[in-house]
């Protein structure tokens, strides 16, 4: 599991495809292989649309490929928490306010999140809310005014922050058959839980003595564990695992940041890939650890995927930065990639190989895939991109196996991929009003 943080370093700021030749070149390359009994690994493409309005936003998806998040209702007047389900989207409603965001979901369908309540628009207080069995519950706060909810696990335990009595102070929580739970800090005023495993172990984030500096921390069996930093006063968790193993990033003696894994009472510096700088942003069952780093002179950053000791620059899609969102128990990561012509694109790395999403749906989509924000093992993906009008909406791509086509099939298929390719092409040419020949 991951938690949904940022940080910019090394001048590089990314966030929220090189090409389509990748599946095309394999399809001609078919022409001279006789048909055998594999197949091709394609996805169906999915716009999950908004609530009426024109943009949408997912923040996570369980092993059913049901997605939450949050989307414009009609007139873009509100934005409110929706659950994609069986191909329709469910507008969770709000606290009695305007506003609502889903941030997590579990396996049962149970989504986490945070929602206004009544009052004026300018000052509607963000309550933490459980929805369940078409029901959204306030989750309450620790004595102040404000809490939020950031994650779930099956069990439908949530982890988050709230405000303490008199809004003094900000604290981490752990709500549980139908009580919040104090968790503390590690001696600071601050702390925010942001992941939570199946076991209740809650990875966050809390100021020391003096809020003196600000550390990741593990929170199990009722105790907070401070994990400590590469020698800097700044640690951040960002994954935790079903083992309790945490992925993240921390500032070192030198102010610089770096990827870390903290597993047996101990953080790992995972280094770079060549420059001074990287971040750990998710992990898997298995320990492996996705994130972005820096290569050789800081000219870029890449995403990389660290496994058995090691560090692996997954490279671009042409471009000069990429970064890795999420990976699955597989060992696929998906993500972002700049491409050869500056822009950006939604990718997953799979056996070696990064591949632009955009190139693997089926033809005729006006979608375009800017970002991978998250995989199941089922293989499914969500993230959000844009459609030919500018709109911004999440997606969520299903893959899917098709039979090995004949010598035949491949030149048919190669054929379509080509007209498709060059129709874009002369409708972006168009657009800025350049003549393109024929391909």
């Amino acid at each position: 599991m991951r938690s949904k943080h940022w940080i910019s370093f090394g001048g590089w700021i990314h966030r929220t495809g090189c090409s389509r030749l990748l599946l095309l070149s394999f399809v001609w390359l078919g022409l001279a292989v006789a048909p055998a009994a594999r197949a091709a690994i394609l996805y169906n493409l999915v716009d999950l649309g908004a609530l009426g309005g024109t943009s949408s936003t997912a923040n996570a998806m369980n092993a059913s490929g049901q997605v939450t998040g949050y989307a414009n209702t009609s007139g873009n007047a509100a934005l409110h928490a929706f659950l994609y389900s069986n191909g329709s989207m469910t507008d969770l409603g709000t606290l009695g306010g305007t506003l609502s965001y889903g941030e997590a979901i579990n396996d049962s369908g149970q989504v986490t999140g945070n929602a206004a309540t009544s009052g004026p628009t300018s000052e509607q207080p963000y309550y933490a809310f459980l929805y369940t069995n078409g029901s959204m519950t306030d989750l309450g706060t620790l004595g102040g005014t404000s809490s939020y909810g950031d994650a779930i696990n099956d069990s439908g335990q949530v982890t988050g922050s709230a405000a303490t009595s008199g809004n003094a102070a900000a604290h981490a929580f752990l709500y549980s058959n139908g009580a919040m739970t104090d968790l503390g800090t590690l001696g600071g005023t601050y702390s925010v839980g942001t992941a939570i495993n199946a076991s209740g172990q809650v990875m966050g984030l809390a100021s020391t003595s003096g809020d003196a500096a600000q550390d990741a921390f593990l929170y199990s069996n009722g105790h907070m564990t401070d994990l400590g930093t590469l020698g800097g006063t700044y640690s951040q968790g960002n994954g935790i695992n079903a083992s309790g193993q945490v992925a993240g990033y921390s500032f070192t003696s030198g102010r610089v940041t770096h990827a870390f894994l903290y597993s047996d009472g101990s953080m790992m510096d995972l280094g770079t890939l060549g420059g001074t700088d990287s971040l750990g942003y998710a992990i898997n069952d298995s320990g492996q650890v996705v994130g972005y780093a820096n290569t050789s002179g800081n000219a870029a950053a890449h995403a990389f995927l660290y496994s058995n000791g090691s560090m692996t620059d997954l490279g671009t899609l042409g471009g000069t930065f990429s970064g890795g969102d999420a990976i699955n128990d597989s060992g696929q990561v998906v993500g972002y990639a700049d491409t050869s012509t500056g822009d950006q694109d939604a990718f997953l790395y799979s056996n070696g190989s990064m591949i632009d999403l955009n190139s693997v749906v089926a033809p005729g989509s006006d979608f375009t895939m800017t970002v991978a924000d998250g995989i199941n093992d089922a293989g499914d993906i969500y993230g959000e991109g844009t459609d030919s009008s500018g709109n911004s909406y999440a997606f969520e791509l299903t893959p899917i196996a098709v039979p090995e086509p004949t010598s035949a099939g491949l030149l048919a298929i190669g054929s379509l991929l080509l007209l498709r390719r060059r129709a874009r092409r002369q409708r972006a040419s168009a657009e800025v009003g350049i003549s393109i020949a024929p391909i």
